[in-house]
Parts: structure tokens; sequence; C-alpha cells
């Protein structure tokens, strides 16, 4: 699954179903399932993984 793309849409589905936690599913090729979990400014991913691509930002 791609946890970036989930991390952005756990506020909004937090907001839409009225709940903090609940799991997803991603439809492709990879797809797979997760728990997502609004903690404050935070999301918190689940599931098994495999690491594809690690990397650092720096933010101004």
């Amino acid at each position: 699954v791609t946890g970036s793309a989930h991390a952005v849409m756990t506020p909004y589905w937090a907001a839409r179903l009225g709940r903090d936690r609940f799991t997803a599913y991603q439809a492709s090729a990879r797809g797979g399932h997760l728990t997502c979990q609004l903690a404050g400014d935070r999301v918190v991913l689940g599931g098994q993984c495999v690491t594809v691509m690690e990397g650092t930002f720096f933010l101004p």
C-alpha cells in the first residue's frame, strides 16, 4: 500500500466517519489491508509491510 497517501487520507476519513480509528484496503496490484489511526496531529498506520524506499526530508 502507499503509506504516504493513507497518511493524507486518514484525517479526511476520520472527520467524515466521525471516528479516529478504522481499517482500509488499497485495491491495486500490490494492494493490502492496513489500520489507520488519527492521534492528535499525527497519523499512525499499521499492518504488514516491506520498506521499498527510505529517505530524509529537510525543510527550511
